[in-house]
């Protein structure tokens, strides 16, 4: 009889049910906030995502994480990561803005004062200002933030290098950097030519290497060792890792420990959304995980 009550219930009154799935998204640690606005240093319209921890009201002295690619994120169901890691006490309430690339992504993103050897990265240094000048100052407006405990940016493949040549460039703002399946080869000399050399020629190895010391600066990087085929220097390793390597070692050269490079190098691990979803709650907990007080 009881049960049959219910199944009357649910006849007559369909928006139980609706109550029911309301009921269950308001007991969710993340909210989702999608924005779209107009940018004159890109001209064109940018869209964001915003996830924002669902139980916290006021959103001053938060961490802020920018994540390029952000397109990304939705493919990767990023809200379920963040939802697990919350759920399990695993990782200090943030903020994450995922910024959608456009289809001029290969100028967009790269090294804002150098272009590669093919001339791209042309609209690098307008990525630049957007990130600083136009979307940092509307989530402050938009959410009232005075203030963010503190800023990082991450990004996958050239977005990964469009990240870290942000931070980079303008330590000041930042603290910590997230790369994964990073395009640390980007180099102003075609390997092809006679006079390519890695150590002069890959330009975000050079930045660093001939840039200052910011020693508040943390970096993770992640690799696949399916990552990709290519070894051009025939030294029996991928040159993704062997990029990233040559990397980190720039950093510790420049004064970097080893506690401030962390590297992940995921067996089988390729160059796609799934690698990157499997790696992000490392990247999360190493960066606001709760043993980090």
């Amino acid at each position: 009889m009881i049960v049959e009550i219910i199944a009357l219930l649910v006849v007559l009154s369909p928006d139980l049910l609706i109550f029911d799935d309301m009921a269950k998204a308001n007991t969710r640690e993340v909210l989702i906030e999608n924005h779209l606005f107009q940018s004159k240093f890109l001209s064109r319209e940018v869209k964001v995502d915003c996830y924002l921890p669902a139980a916290i009201a006021d959103y001053n002295d938060l961490s802020l994480l920018l994540i390029n690619d952000g397109q990304d994120l939705v493919t990767m169901s990023f809200e379920e990561i963040l939802q697990q890691l919350y759920n399990t006490k695993s990782i200090q309430p943030l903020i994450c803005i995922g910024i959608h690339c456009s289809a001029d992504r290969k100028n967009e993103y790269g090294t804002a004062k150098i272009l590669d050897h093919k001339g791209r990265g042309a609209k690098a240094a307008l990525y630049t200002r957007f990130i600083l000048e136009e979307l940092l100052p509307y989530f402050r407006s938009t959410y009232q933030i005075a203030s963010f405990k503190d800023k990082s940016f991450a990004g996958f493949s050239l977005g990964g290098l469009s990240a870290i040549d942000i931070v980079w460039n303008n330590p000041q703002e930042f603290s910590k950097l997230g790369a994964f399946s990073g395009s640390f080869w980007w180099r102003d000399l075609d390997q092809d030519e006679p006079d390519f050399k890695e150590n002069e020629n890959r330009i975000m190895q050079r930045q660093i290497r001939e840039g200052g010391y910011y020693p508040w600066l943390s970096f993770f990087f992640e690799v696949g060792t399916l990552d990709e085929t290519a070894d051009r220097n025939n030294n029996g390793i991928i040159d993704s890792i062997d990029d990233t390597l040559a990397l980190i070692e720039v950093l510790n050269n420049k004064g970097y420990p080893p506690a401030a490079t962390h590297y992940l190098e995921l067996p089988e691990g390729k160059h796609d959304v799934p690698t990157w979803a499997s790696a992000f709650p490392a990247f999360l907990k190493w960066g606001w995980g709760r043993e980090r007080g």
